[in-house]
C-alpha cells in the first residue's frame, strides 16, 4: 500500500514519522552535533560513515558535506520505507524497532538512473 503524505507520515503519532526523524536529522546537522547525527542514521548508513572515513561515526560525518535540509516538502511511505524530501535534499528512511532512521542522504537524482546518495549504507 503507497501512502502518499505532506507533512507528516502515514498514520504516525505527531513526532514518531519519518518527517519527525528528519526533522530532527537536520536540528542534529545544523548543530553540527556529530554522535545526534549518528544515533539518527540506519546502522548499515551509521557502520559505512565509519568504515569508510576509518574513524568513528560521530568525527566522520561532519566530514561529508551535507546540504542543509531546510523544510520538509513532502513525504512517501511505503510499509516501512520512506522518502523525504526537503528543500534542500532528498533522504530515505527505514523503521527500526526504535524508530525511523536515516538510511541514505544528500541524495540527488540522475535521470534514468537510482538517486546518488552521499551518505548510505553499503
Amino acid at each position: 500500500m503507497l501512502c502518499t503524505v505532506l507533512l507528516a507520515g502515514c498514520g504516525q503519532a505527531s513526532g514518531s514519522g519519518p518527517r519527525a526523524a528528519v526533522e530532527r536529522f537536520a536540528a542534529a546537522w545544523a548543530q553540527r552535533d556529530g554522535s545526534a547525527v549518528c544515533r539518527l542514521l540506519a546502522p548499515r548508513t551509521r557502520t559505512e560513515v565509519a568504515k569508510s572515513a576509518k574513524q568513528p561515526c560521530a568525527q566522520a560525518i561532519l566530514d561529508e558535506d551535507l546540504p542543509p535540509a531546510g523544510s520538509v516538502a513532502g513525504a512517501e511511505v511505503w510499509g516501512g520505507a520512506a522518502q523525504v524530501r526537503t528543500s534542500g535534499d532528498t533522504l530515505f528512511l527505514a523503521e527500526f524497532p526504535e524508530g525511523w532512521r536515516v538510511v541514505a542522504a544528500g541524495c540527488r537524482p540522475h535521470a534514468g538512473a537510482p538517486y546518488d546518495c552521499q551518505v548510505q549504507g553499503g
